[in-house]
């Protein structure tokens, strides 16, 4: 049944779309994280990674673990869901993955800077990489949190839902 665009969703039906459109939202995130954390996989088996320094094979290790990290938070919403299948309580899937899938990017976050800010380390240096790396930091802040904590403030915002 297709409802107009002025009903009230009923509970069940807000809880499915939202499981979904979560779902859907972790479909997008996961392909780009699994990618960087191949590459990250295969950098120590590169010929030239003998030559890194020690800074450098830190903040591969950082990228690794913050972006491993990220993976195991955005893939365990759908774990949860799965062992929760036939259990009910699909708010509290919803809720759980929410919170997993906020922390997920947030570790994803940290793993892409902690790239960029090798990458551009191994090619220019270290003060191209901290200025690439913080412009990055704060696009990543201002797209991924700033705005959509704020943007939803106004009152006028509120009554369109």
């Amino acid at each position: 049944m297709i409802r107009a665009e002025t009903d009230q969703e009923t509970p069940k039906e807000r809880t499915d779309r939202q499981l979904i459109e979560l779902l859907n939202e972790l479909r997008v995130a996961l392909p780009g994280a699994q990618v960087l954390l191949g590459f990250l996989l295969t950098v120590p088996f590169a010929t030239r990674f003998g030559k890194t320094t020690h800074a450098e094979r830190v903040t591969l290790f950082v990228c690794l673990v913050c972006s491993a990290c990220g993976i195991v938070l955005l893939m365990a919403p759908s774990v949860y869901h799965r062992l929760r299948w036939e259990r009910g309580g699909k708010q509290d899937v919803v809720r759980v993955a929410h919170r997993l899938f906020i922390a997920g990017t947030a570790f994803l976050a940290l793993g892409l800077l902690a790239a960029v800010f090798l990458v551009t380390d191994v090619i220019f240096g270290p003060v191209p990489a901290a200025v690439t790396t913080a412009l990055i930091g704060c696009a990543v802040a201002a797209t991924w949190y700033v705005l959509p904590l704020t943007h939803g403030q106004s009152a006028r915002l509120r009554h369109e839902e």
